[in-house]
């Protein structure tokens, strides 16, 4: 039982890695975002709304890149301000994507701002893996040489 479960662990360490990461990564940006609509920004107004978002964006992208480099991917590509780049733009293109969602289901629909987070923090953590684990982390093929003939 025990080698069984060691060898799913194995198997699918870096699923586990990330959810672990990603749940620390939530808890990062739920924080900011509470913490500054609790505090100092309105999540009535539509602007304000989306300046919380944003700072919980930053506070978390940055947490993610460097959890996500050395623990679920165990990246070692040493142009690290390209790799950084490119996890940066591909989390803009999920913070749109969290900013429309958010503004559909908070100003739009009018549901309750917190619960929209929530929601929407689950559809931006799976399409995160996915940029991170196809285009940001990707592993390099290393080229193989044919013998000359």
């Amino acid at each position: 039982m025990m080698k069984k479960i060691k060898e799913l662990l194995i198997k699918y360490r870096e699923i586990i890695s990330y959810l672990i990461v990603g749940g620390l990564t939530t808890v990062v940006s739920l924080s900011v975002y509470y913490g500054s609509v609790l505090t100092f920004l309105n999540p009535r107004n539509p602007v304000q709304l989306q300046a919380a978002n944003v700072l919980s964006w930053i506070a978390a992208v940055t947490f993610a890149y460097f959890t996500n480099r050395k623990y679920v991917f165990r990246s070692d590509n040493k142009n690290i301000g390209r790799e950084a780049f490119s996890f940066y733009c591909s989390r803009i293109s999920t913070l749109l994507m969290d900013m429309g969602i958010m503004f559909l289901l908070v100003t739009v629909l009018s549901m309750n701002d917190k619960i929209a987070k929530l929601i929407v923090q689950v559809v931006v953590t799976i399409a995160n893996y996915l940029f991170s684990k196809f285009f940001v982390f990707r592993r390099q093929e290393k080229s193989v040489k044919e013998p000359n003939a």
